[in-house]
Order: structure tokens, then sequence, then C-alpha cells
């Protein structure tokens, strides 16, 4: 294989920005590409695309580099970093967003916020819109409007042969069905569009309790979750916060038991909604009405990246003796290094599919379970896989049988992300658009 006559655009091994342009959000991660690509646009994807098929390489999809842990190295390929690929576009009259593939949820949210609308954005505001998308994306608003995925109108994607395609419903259905859901294994998204929602404001906030009361707290937001509507998205959680200086002072060095949650309606309806909970009274309760630019903060998420270990796992109702079980091994006395484990309540319209939908079109669960630690030194990841295996063996005999590949941040059999239908018909748009396997995705698919 030889690179010397390698596009301009290029970064190889031993040039200075080589080690920057490589990094993963996740810093534990050492990515292998050969060569670092950054385009500026569409066209010159289109020639990347083509040197690649040509020299032998592979090509990796990437924005900001999270969830780059599972990417396999062994096999010569290039990174193509899609930040350059800036712009978003909205049509306020149709409630309508244009992105190009390079945009973050950060470079939208804010001004649809003004506007009185919302989109699907997680968690985090530092997330590439594509990526998370191709994913299926749960966030604040999923169980009253699903997944993001569910969501997206269009995608513009150039595949393996080189040629830029746009795929919705009437133009390319099976690629389109298979990229809302299916990952980056089938081209590199150029652009997307997705629907908006109307949404001026709404009641959302946390409610910190003392470290030491997790075992109550989570007992009373499991009830709780039984019988809210699909209006509220909420998370229990259990928080321990490193003595960090970017941290702000009040919970600096702090642990907590935390509910958060947002709901789709009134004041004085949520005022009712979350009374059970503040019942148990709360140490500092955040709930207000906020315009949904309020929701990309509410997690607390880092928007830098930083070096950690993580583990995920789907579950489906839990009795309470798997909370008690969550909390011996993460709550307080338990030594736990995780910084945070939570369980994301899921149901409502993320158990809704619709012929219309994509690959992924629910989540077979009632909780979604993520805990992660903090890596100071190595040492620490074994320790910390070891503190979230300890949580994942407590709800396995109520997990689904799938995971959520957004959150999967380690080697994973992709197959088991699907039931066997979805995944043997992933595997046959796989082979009709690039049977030679040019892409390279952190979960792969390969052709059937």
């Amino acid at each position: 294989m030889s690179i010397a006559t390698a596009p301009p655009t290029l970064i190889r091994p031993g040039d200075e920005s080589f080690n920057e342009a490589r990094q993963a959000f996740n810093l534990t991660v050492k990515q292998r590409p050969v060569l670092v690509a950054q385009p500026a646009d569409e066209w010159e994807v289109i020639e990347l695309v083509r040197y690649a098929r040509n020299t032998g390489l592979r090509v990796a999809p990437q924005r900001t580099g999270h969830n780059a842990g599972p990417i396999d190295w062994k096999r010569p390929a290039m990174l193509l970093r899609t930040d350059a690929m800036q712009g978003v576009e909205i049509d306020a009259a149709n409630r309508r967003a244009r992105v190009r593939g390079g945009a973050r949820w950060l470079d939208l949210i804010d001004d649809l916020s003004e506007m009185g609308l919302a989109a699907l954005h997680g968690s985090a505001r530092d997330i590439g819109i594509a990526g998370y998308s191709l994913g299926g994306g749960v966030g604040w608003l999923a169980r009253q409007h699903g997944l993001q995925a569910n969501s997206v109108t269009a995608i513009e994607v150039v595949t393996a042969d080189g040629e830029l395609v746009r795929a919705d419903h009437d133009s390319e259905p099976e690629l389109f069905w298979a990229l809302r859901g299916g990952g980056g294994n089938f081209g590199i998204v150029t652009a997307l569009e997705f629907d908006l929602y109307p949404l001026p404001e709404l009641y959302a906030g946390a409610m910190f309790f003392p470290f030491e009361r997790g075992d109550e707290v989570l007992h009373a937001w499991h009830e709780w979750t039984a019988s809210v509507p699909d209006e509220v998205t909420s998370v229990g959680r259990l928080m321990q916060l490193p003595d960090l200086p970017e941290l702000p002072d009040p919970v600096r060095g702090q642990s907590f038991a935390l509910v958060e949650a947002a709901f789709m309606g009134s004041e004085a309806d949520g005022v009712e909604l979350m009374r059970p909970l503040r019942e148990l009274g709360p140490a500092t309760d955040t709930f207000a009405m906020v315009p949904p630019a309020a929701l990309s903060y509410l997690h607390m998420d880092p928007e830098d990246p930083m070096p950690f270990a993580s583990d995920t796992l789907l579950v489906g109702d839990l009795p309470s003796a798997a909370i008690d079980g969550l909390v011996a091994q993460a709550g307080a006395g338990s030594g736990s290094r995780l910084l945070s484990l939570e369980l994301r309540h899921l149901g409502g319209a993320l158990a809704r599919s619709a012929p219309h939908h994509g690959a992924r079109a629910t989540l077979d669960g009632t909780y979604l379970m993520f805990g992660g630690g903090l890596v100071t030194a190595p040492e620490d990841v074994p320790a910390i896989h070891a503190d979230a295996q300890r949580v994942v063996d407590v709800l396995a005999p109520y997990a689904t049988g799938s995971d959520y590949l957004n959150f999967v941040e380690t080697r994973y059999d992709t197959s088991r992300a699907f039931d066997f239908a979805t995944w043997r018909r992933l595997q046959a748009v796989k082979a009709e658009v690039d049977p030679c396997g040019l892409f390279l995705a952190n979960h792969e698919i390969e052709a059937a």
C-alpha cells in the first residue's frame, strides 16, 4: 500500500497535528489510523473515499470521537473526521432542521429554543448530531417522542463507490432504513434532516439528596416511574463528583443521590407530578419552568474529553430487590469507583414502533443502566470495570437480551443489539452498498 500520492487534506503519522487529530473523546482510547482526513465538504469526502478504496484503506467516519473504544484498527484505515463540515439550517415554519455532517447539538439547540422549538437531542451538548442519530438517540423528550432516529427524514451519504446519495422514504428507502439505527456502517453522512417539536418551555430540573439516602431515593423514584405519563422522562442516579476545578463549588467533590426529570407540561401539573419525590425533602431542588435549551445542561455531562471506563445494560421491570442490590454495589459504603450510576426510565414512545421507522425503532426495556468512572491511572480501568460489572451482575436477571449501542463503549457482538430479522436485513443492506467492508464503524455490521 502506498500513500505517497495522498490528497493534501491527509494528516500522516509524524505530523505535528497527528496525535491531536486522532484523539477520541475518551482519553483512554488509543485510535490507530494510518492517516487522518479532515474534509471540508462532501466533494472532498467523495475524493477521500475513492482514494481509500483505491489504496486498500478502510474508512472510519467520526466527529467528536465519542464511543470510539469498540473500533477495531487491525486493518489499515483512514480516520475521516467531519469536524470542518459545519452548518445548520432551521425551517421554523415546517419544523424541520438540516445539518451538515460535522454539526454538534450545541450548534443548534440554543437557536431552536429561542424559536420555541426542540429537537430530540441527548443529555450532552457536544455530541455530534449524525453519530447520535445513526445510533438511535435517546434524550429528555424520548418517552413522548421516541428515538431521534425515528424523526430523521432524510440523510445525504457518500457510499463506498464514491457517490453522493440522498436517502429518504422515497429514494433509497432500504438504505434509509438501515442508516437509522445501523450506525456508521453504510457510508459517510454529509448532511441530515429531521423533524423538530414545538416546545416553548417545560418543567424540568433535579433534586439532590445526600448520598447516604440513595436507597430511599432510588426506591421512591423506582415506584414513582410505574405510573408517570409519557410526557415525563426521568433518571434515578447515584453520583460521586471528583474534586476538579472545572466543577462548580457547591457540588465539587460531593456525592449525591439524584432524580432528574423533564416534564412536557405546565408548572402546576409538574409540581403535582413531582410531589411524591419532593416530599422526601431534597437538599437542593432546581425544578422550574425552563426553555428547552436548559435540558442540554440538566445531566451535567462533561463537554471536554476525559479518561473514563463504563458499562451499560438494558433491563425490563425491576423488583425492589434489584434496587437494593444496585445501591449495595454503588451507593454509600460500597467503595465503588463509579463516578455516576444511572437508570434512565424508558417506555412510552420508546416502546412503540411504526412501519416508517428505521432499524433502531425502539429500545427494548423499562430502564437503561449506564455507569462510568474517572480514570486517573492505568490501574483504574480494571477497577472501574469490576465495579460496573458488579452492578451488571445485580441487574443481569432482568436484562432484555439487547443493548443500546450508543452507550456500549467496548467491543461487542453487534448482532445482539437487534432481533434476528432486523440483523439479517442490516447485513443484506451492507452487502448491497458496501460488500467489501470499506467503512469501519465502532459497532460493525458485516455483509451477509
